[in-house]
């Protein structure tokens, strides 16, 4: 059977899962955590403890109060110590509750027996005001409030729930762990999901690299009781990079494309992670907010790699500790995240939050730029663009600043996967100048708006 993709565009990075037989391992508690009030799309969560409070694990710690925001629980018990700025992964100082730790105790209204539930009490509208109080945000790094999206009306309803099992990243492998894993916890997770979108079909998407997930998952739902995963089907698809974005993965699943400035839901369809429907059966049928979430820390020069539950606000330096090693000699690059779409760190010194599902370590080989070169105009980044874009002439309107001529090119469309820079033989920053011109055009269409 030909295996699904998306066209136009796409690249095929070496794949490096290194970690893909290491099983999740859990993590120790640190001696404190700090969980920034930001770790999710929109405004930041607004704090309702104050320095002194005692807190469990599970306790509502900052509430979003915002349309576009999420509410913010404790991922120990202990003591607020204060509320100030930490270093996150953006490089920046930003506000953060910190907490020193002294046990383990959870809220006693969090279900944490390994039973599983399958019946589902709650209806659609509860279970999406479930979701929003237990804080649950998009797990496969857009970290946006999932309530939202479910938040469906007469005039925009979805007809297809998809959830996104690709990790098409090179180097991480939370996803597939968690797919090998949780199987039926996240499967319930689809069932809910279909209930709370009102939707009668559900596509669990999955690269056919990771064969093992798609047997396991399609053996689960085939020996489902009473039907119970009626409408829910498993499609492998071709391994391409970046078919684990939105708009390329309806287009490799449904044939279904996405206008510029529109979502999914505009052409009827919902796109969750496999983490996210975890974190929402958890939710719903556990109580149990969004406190934890699975990491993978990777890297060549690494003994091992390998992959982590681990709790909101713990030091990352604390997965390198685990692996009983210190920082490897000669790494020139830390990345929060996948390579492709990944931003370089400082250091380990920052705590996980919602959205970091792996941190990979690259050696100086790996890290270091060519020296760019004249443009050949060759236009394999033009091939090469999943949203068909001309990068190289998106690099030369931003570098000159024409930020009027990158908006009628359409540099708002770019979805920044990396593909134009991997592929260029001239080593041109293309990556770099279309986002400086995409921030400024969106600068641009913001303060038009305020007018």
């Amino acid at each position: 059977m030909k295996l699904q993709t998306f066209k136009p565009g796409g690249v095929h990075p070496p794949a490096n899962k290194l970690s893909a037989n290491a099983p999740t391992v859990k993590l120790g508690l640190p001696k404190e955590v700090s969980i920034p009030l930001s770790q999710h799309q929109g405004a930041p969560a607004i704090p309702v403890v104050k320095k002194g409070d005692a807190v469990k694990v599970g306790t509502l710690i900052a509430r979003g109060e915002a349309f576009i925001s999420a509410n913010i629980h404790s991922s120990v018990s202990g003591t607020v110590m204060k509320i100030d700025d930490v270093l996150d992964a953006s490089g920046y100082k930003i506000p953060a509750i910190i907490i020193k730790v002294d046990g383990d105790a959870w809220e006693e209204n969090i279900d944490r027996s390994e039973n599983l539930i399958k019946d589902i009490t709650l209806e659609p509208e509860a279970i999406v005001a479930k979701i929003k109080e237990m804080g649950i945000v998009g797990l496969g790094g857009a970290t946006f409030p999932t309530h939202i999206k479910y938040m469906v009306s007469n005039d925009r309803k979805a007809d297809t729930l998809v959830i996104n099992g690709v990790e098409c990243e090179p180097y991480l492998t939370s996803d597939h762990r968690l797919m090998l894993e949780r199987t039926d916890e996240i499967l319930q997770g689809v069932r809910i999901m279909m209930k709370a979108g009102k939707v009668d079909r559900a596509v669990i998407a999955v690269e056919a690299n990771k064969p093992d997930a798609v047997a396991l998952m399609q053996t689960r739902i085939g020996a489902g009781q009473n039907g119970c995963f009626t409408g829910i089907e498993v499609a492998p698809l071709a391994v391409k990079y970046p078919q684990g974005a939105e708009k390329q993965l309806l287009k490799a699943l449904l044939n279904r494309e996405i206008p510029g400035g529109k979502l999914p839901l505009d052409v009827g369809c919902i796109v969750n992670n496999v983490g996210t429907a975890l974190a929402i059966y958890e939710a719903v049928q556990k109580n149990k907010p969004l406190f934890e979430r699975v990491v993978t820390l990777t890297g060549k020069k690494l003994k091992k790699a390998g992959n982590f539950l681990v709790r909101i606000g713990t030091p990352a330096n604390m997965l390198l500790e685990a692996l009983g090693e210190e920082m490897p000699e000669h790494t020139a690059k830390i990345i929060n995240g996948g390579p492709m779409m990944g931003k370089a760190i400082n250091s380990l010194d920052i705590p996980i939050t919602k959205g970091i599902a792996g941190i990979v370590l690259l050696d100086e080989n790996e890290a270091r730029r060519r020296k760019p070169m004249n443009c050949i105009r060759c236009a394999r980044c033009v091939a090469a663009c999943p949203m068909g874009l001309e990068p190289y002439l998106l690099e030369r309107l931003a570098e000159r600043e024409n930020f009027a001529a990158c908006e009628a090119a359409a540099v708002s469309d770019c979805i920044e996967c990396g593909s134009c820079s991997y592929t260029c033989p001239s080593a041109r920053p293309l990556l770099d100048y279309i986002r400086h011109g995409k921030a400024n055009v969106m600068r641009i269409m913001k303060e038009r708006r305020q007018q």
